[in-house]
């Protein structure tokens, strides 16, 4: 019975802490959720038409054993919750560390980093553009990557944040893509990606996962800044 709430348990587990962690006096996230939420649903809806299409070509899919068996079209509603969990986690790091630490090592390489990661992404993408997953992972991210460069905007923070994730990262992916279970939550179809893992994870995760982090954290600043202006 319990296995059935494996991946909610995951989404739940990655936002618990930040959730509590929001209502700190000092420093209150919860006072900034609108401005985060209004940004997510939009980024969200991205990922879920992305999510939609490779499901139904088979690029990736859900084992059902670990799954509660609500879906919305063909994704379970864990699926649609972790899209929601997982940048509030992000953006909430993020929103900490701005208070947190003065200044960041990422700070005076972080253009060199944006720079360095648009061209091997690009390149990647484009090398391999008969794998779905590989192309558009690697593609999108290194676009996106190159427009915030030209936008001349300092990700040091987002640099940090990604980094702090890092561990967490390997922990809740590694659990859906098997690691200490019987079975992978989410399986990939290994033609449509290198087939490179970190444990159980494959490459490309790090790359979407950078994309999906990036884009609600510029989306909360966008809607923040919109809202210190009212």
């Amino acid at each position: 019975m319990m296995k059935s709430y494996t991946y909610l348990l995951i989404d739940l587990a990655c936002i618990a802490v930040p959730l509590l962690a929001s209502f700190y006096p000092k420093h209150a996230f919860f006072k900034h959720w609108k401005s985060f939420f209004i940004a997510n649903s939009i980024v969200t809806l991205v990922f879920l038409i992305w999510d939609y299409f490779f499901t139904d070509m088979g690029v990736w899919g859900f084992n059902p054993e670990y799954l509660l068996g609500i879906y919305i079209a063909n994704l379970p509603l864990e699926e649609i919750l972790f899209f929601i969990c997982i940048p509030f986690s992000c953006v909430f790091s993020y929103f900490a560390f701005k208070y947190l630490v003065s200044a960041t090592f990422f700070k005076g390489i972080q253009q060199y980093i944006t720079l360095g990661c648009s061209v091997v992404f690009i390149s990647l993408g484009l090398i391999h553009y008969s794998k779905w997953y590989t192309f558009t992972a690697f593609l999108f991210a290194g676009m996106y990557l190159l427009y915030l460069r030209w936008k001349q905007v300092d990700l040091s923070y987002h640099y940090l944040a990604y980094v702090f994730i890092l561990p967490f990262f390997l922990i809740s992916n590694g659990l859906l893509t098997g690691s200490f279970l019987e079975a992978p939550i989410v399986w990939y179809n290994n033609a449509e990606n290198l087939g490179l893992r970190i444990f159980t994870i494959p490459i490309e995760d790090s790359v979407y996962g950078m994309l999906l982090i990036f884009m609600n954290i510029e989306g909360f600043r966008y809607f923040q800044s919109k809202a210190l202006k009212i």
